[in-house]
C-alpha cells in the first residue's frame, strides 16, 4: 500500500466535504387527516394509505386506559 507524501490540511478536507450536505424531507398531506406525513408511506397519525386504512393507530385515551390497566395488574 502506497503512503502519503505530503499531508492534506484540514480547510483542504473541508473544501472538499461542502457538498455532502442532508436534503430535507419531502412531505405531503394526508387525505385522510390532513397531517404532514412522508409520500407512498402509510401515516403515522390515523394509519391509512392510498384510502384505505391499514394500519391500526391507537389514541392517547386508549393508550392511557392501557397503561392505567397495566398498573392496576402488578
Amino acid at each position: 500500500m502506497p503512503k502519503v507524501k505530503h499531508r492534506h490540511s484540514k480547510s483542504r478536507g473541508a473544501k472538499r466535504r461542502t457538498h455532502y450536505k442532508a436534503e430535507t424531507v419531502a412531505l405531503s398531506n394526508c387525505p385522510q387527516c390532513g397531517k404532514a406525513k412522508k409520500p407512498h408511506h402509510v401515516c403515522p397519525y390515523c394509519g391509512y394509505y392510498a384510502g384505505r386504512q391499514v394500519k391500526y393507530v391507537e389514541t392517547l385515551e386508549e393508550r392511557k386506559a392501557r397503561r392505567e390497566a397495566k398498573q392496576r395488574k402488578t
